[in-house]
Protein backbone atom coordinates (compact mmCIF):
# COMPACT_ATOMS: atom_id res chain seq x y z
CA UNK A 1 0.00 0.00 0.00
CA UNK A 2 1.91 3.19 -1.04
CA UNK A 3 -0.05 6.07 0.50
CA UNK A 4 2.50 9.13 -0.41
CA UNK A 5 6.00 8.92 -2.17
CA UNK A 6 7.29 9.21 1.57
CA UNK A 7 4.77 6.74 3.12
CA UNK A 8 4.27 3.11 2.65
CA UNK A 9 3.12 0.05 4.37
CA UNK A 10 1.04 -2.90 4.35
CA UNK A 11 -2.40 -3.75 5.72
CA UNK A 12 -3.54 -7.35 7.25
CA UNK A 13 -7.13 -8.12 8.38
CA UNK A 14 -7.16 -10.77 11.53
CA UNK A 15 -10.03 -11.85 12.96
CA UNK A 16 -10.47 -8.65 15.30
CA UNK A 17 -8.34 -6.12 13.99
CA UNK A 18 -6.01 -4.57 11.51
CA UNK A 19 -2.52 -4.56 11.48
CA UNK A 20 -0.71 -1.94 9.89
CA UNK A 21 2.69 -1.95 9.07
CA UNK A 22 4.33 1.85 8.10
CA UNK A 23 7.61 3.05 7.07
CA UNK A 24 8.73 6.39 5.69
CA UNK A 25 7.83 10.24 7.27
CA UNK A 26 4.43 10.55 8.76
CA UNK A 27 4.58 14.87 8.32
CA UNK A 28 2.64 17.32 6.75
CA UNK A 29 2.81 16.28 2.96
CA UNK A 30 1.46 12.35 4.00
CA UNK A 31 -0.98 13.74 6.43
CA UNK A 32 -3.93 13.78 4.83
CA UNK A 33 -3.84 10.93 2.16
CA UNK A 34 -2.83 8.75 5.61
CA UNK A 35 -5.95 10.13 7.93
CA UNK A 36 -8.17 9.18 5.12
CA UNK A 37 -6.73 5.88 3.84
CA UNK A 38 -7.07 4.60 7.76
CA UNK A 39 -10.84 6.37 8.31
CA UNK A 40 -11.84 4.41 5.90
CA UNK A 41 -10.84 1.13 7.22
CA UNK A 42 -11.55 1.87 10.03
CA UNK A 43 -14.90 2.32 9.08
CA UNK A 44 -14.83 -0.80 7.02
CA UNK A 45 -13.58 -2.70 9.71
CA UNK A 46 -12.44 -5.03 12.34
CA UNK A 47 -12.96 -1.75 14.57
CA UNK A 48 -9.33 -2.12 16.57
CA UNK A 49 -6.59 -1.13 14.92
CA UNK A 50 -2.80 -2.14 15.35
CA UNK A 51 -0.61 1.05 13.91
CA UNK A 52 3.08 -0.61 13.78
CA UNK A 53 5.36 2.39 13.51
CA UNK A 54 8.23 1.58 14.41
CA UNK A 55 9.82 1.51 11.28
CA UNK A 56 8.64 5.10 10.75
CA UNK A 57 11.62 7.48 9.91
CA UNK A 58 9.92 11.27 11.20
CA UNK A 59 6.74 12.25 12.92
CA UNK A 60 5.90 15.73 13.24
CA UNK A 61 3.16 17.63 14.44
CA UNK A 62 0.91 17.18 11.83
CA UNK A 63 1.29 13.08 11.63
CA UNK A 64 0.57 13.64 15.35
CA UNK A 65 -2.58 15.26 14.65
CA UNK A 66 -3.63 12.63 12.75
CA UNK A 67 -2.90 9.83 14.68
CA UNK A 68 -5.06 11.98 17.87
CA UNK A 69 -7.55 11.91 15.08
CA UNK A 70 -7.58 8.87 14.22
CA UNK A 71 -8.40 7.18 17.98
CA UNK A 72 -11.25 9.54 18.30
CA UNK A 73 -12.29 8.00 15.02
CA UNK A 74 -11.76 4.56 16.29
CA UNK A 75 -13.36 5.14 19.75
CA UNK A 76 -16.34 6.48 17.88
CA UNK A 77 -16.92 2.95 16.59
CA UNK A 78 -15.98 1.44 19.65
CA UNK A 79 -12.93 0.21 18.53
CA UNK A 80 -9.22 0.91 20.21
CA UNK A 81 -5.98 1.76 18.29
CA UNK A 82 -2.64 1.41 19.44
CA UNK A 83 0.73 2.35 18.30
CA UNK A 84 3.73 0.23 18.33
CA UNK A 85 6.71 2.89 18.60
CA UNK A 86 10.52 3.34 18.05
CA UNK A 87 12.53 5.76 20.28
CA UNK A 88 11.87 8.24 17.67
CA UNK A 89 8.37 8.22 17.30
CA UNK A 90 8.05 7.90 21.24
CA UNK A 91 9.91 10.84 21.63
CA UNK A 92 7.94 13.18 19.76
CA UNK A 93 4.38 11.67 21.48
CA UNK A 94 6.13 12.56 24.73
CA UNK A 95 7.33 16.24 23.92
CA UNK A 96 3.39 16.52 23.65
CA UNK A 97 2.21 14.41 26.32
CA UNK A 98 0.42 12.23 24.65
CA UNK A 99 1.72 8.73 25.54
CA UNK A 100 -0.67 7.35 27.18
CA UNK A 101 -3.90 9.07 24.76
CA UNK A 102 -2.16 7.21 21.78
CA UNK A 103 -1.28 3.70 23.45
CA UNK A 104 2.01 3.23 23.00
CA UNK A 105 3.47 -0.20 23.23
CA UNK A 106 6.84 -2.16 22.81
CA UNK A 107 6.13 -4.36 20.37
CA UNK A 108 3.55 -5.67 17.96
CA UNK A 109 2.57 -8.76 20.04
CA UNK A 110 1.83 -7.12 23.03
CA UNK A 111 -0.23 -4.58 20.66
CA UNK A 112 -2.23 -8.17 19.69
CA UNK A 113 -2.43 -8.81 23.69
CA UNK A 114 -3.96 -5.82 24.58
CA UNK A 115 -6.54 -6.25 21.38
CA UNK A 116 -7.48 -9.47 22.63
CA UNK A 117 -7.95 -8.31 26.24
CA UNK A 118 -10.64 -5.94 25.40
Amino acid sequence: MTLTVSLRGTREVKNNYQLFRLTGLLDAFSEATFRKVLSKCIEEGPKHVILDLSQIDFVDSSGLGALVQLVKKAQTVEGTLQIVSNPRVTQTVKLVRLEKFLSLQPNVDEAVKNVKDA
